[in-house]
């Protein structure tokens, strides 16, 4: 009698565990996606590589070789295509997300950094740091169809919300050129902070601001006017900012202050100030705003805050276990961080450059799913979804 009991316990332990394991794998999977879906993270490593994840399976399905000094990765907003730049053999590189290959090169110029789209996504625009110039690549004949001079060292470039103009921040020289997109013709230059690294710009095309991570200063242009407004004095020197999608509030985030600071953007007014831990550096803003995510490359975790009531969450979002969520451990030195396209916004996705992985968080509890490894030094993060049918016209 002994045997039947066993093999009875057994085998309701073995029902148990499937069913537990097929509850696990439903709730990560996007709900909306069909069959001929597909939903990958790719991620840029130190041996000039991308890796790309796929979110469903949660695994590396393949390493995939791209050139040195990988930076500037970006998704295509339309077409089933990953961007990005090799800094060092002054290119664009476009990868085919459905074929897992680089279907392009198209050289540029010495010391690209980073890219961006025009608002229909026909357009590419790049910065070339070592001869001073800035260009428009026509996505459909992969061709240069625009190009201008700037000022010195530019390291990024970026299409206002209208698409009609190109903003250049010019490294070297301390100052923001103001292009016309169709033409790269230049209709002013603003002195801002020396060594500007980043660039974000109000929805209605009124107001730029520009950071630097060398200073401890914000400058706010009037891009109407192509003036300098102010240079607000920020608590420490910031690694990122974030603006809110109605442009109410500029998020800066700081190590030096370990937190972030809140900018009103409409009386250009240093607001509140928040700690969150050792050396915040990246974060992520929540599609309606109310949530901001945030990497701690020292404490090796991600800090969920609440930015409406500014505090940090210390429970999961539903609420149901007061104790999980907080911190939320993402590997070794957490650096970017993305969420995955779905509508809700299911899996968070953080960058470990110390540990060589890739953090997987799921956001409805705030839980660690899992870690993937991706290579040395993951650096950039981007993720698209795309169908297998899905045409590059």
């Amino acid at each position: 009698m002994e045997r039947p009991r066993n093999f009875r316990r057994y085998f309701v332990s073995a029902v148990l565990a499937i069913g537990a394991l097929m509850v696990l794998l439903r709730e990560h999977r996007p709900s909306f996606l069909r069959p001929d879906l597909h939903l990958c993270a790719y991620v840029t490593t130190a041996d000039g590589a991308l890796t790309v994840v796929d979110l469903v399976k949660l695994k590396a399905v393949t390493h995939i070789p791209v050139g040195p000094g990988l930076s500037g990765m970006r998704e295509h907003p339309t077409r089933p295509e990953i961007l990005g730049l090799s800094s060092l053999g002054g290119y664009v590189w476009i990868l085919d997300a459905r074929a897992y290959q680089v279907s392009a090169r198209i050289p540029v110029g010495p010391l690209p950094y980073a890219l961006d789209f025009s608002p229909d996504g026909s357009r590419v625009y790049t910065t070339t740091s070592g001869n001073d110039t800035v260009l428009a690549i026509d996505i459909h004949s992969r061709a240069i169809v625009a190009r201008a001079h700037t000022g010195r060292g530019p390291v990024l470039s970026h299409v206002s919300p209208d698409g009609r103009t190109v903003l250049v921040l010019n490294h070297a020289e301390g100052s923001l050129g103001i292009y016309d997109a169709a033409t790269l013709t230049l209709r002013n230059t603003v002195s801002v902070v020396p060594q500007p690294d980043d660039v974000a710009v109000l929805s209605d095309d009124s107001v730029a601001f520009v950071m630097s991570r060398s200073e401890q200063r914000l400058s706010v242009v009037d891009l109407q006017r192509s003036v300098l407004v102010a240079n607000l004095e920020l608590a420490g020197k910031p690694t990122d900012m974030l603006l809110k999608p109605d442009g109410g509030e500029l998020y800066v985030i700081s190590p030096e202050a370990h937190g972030l600071q809140a900018i009103n953007t409409w009386t250009h007014e240093v607001g509140d100030t928040m700690v969150l831990g050792s050396a915040p550096t990246r974060g992520v803003l929540s599609a309606d705003a109310s949530v901001l995510y945030v990497s701690d490359t020292e404490a090796d975790r991600v800090t969920p805050v609440d930015v409406i009531n500014r505090r940090i969450i210390r429970g999961a979002l539903s609420e149901r276990n007061p104790e999980k969520g907080f911190p939320i451990p993402a590997g070794d030195a957490p650096g970017a961080l993305r969420f995955d396209r779905s509508p809700n916004e299911t899996l968070l996705l953080v960058v470990s450059q110390g540990s060589g992985d890739l953090a997987v968080i799921r956001v409805r509890t705030n839980f660690l799913v899992t870690m993937i490894p991706v290579g040395d030094r993951p650096q950039d993060l981007a993720v698209k979804l795309y169908g297998e049918k899905e045409g590059t016209k």
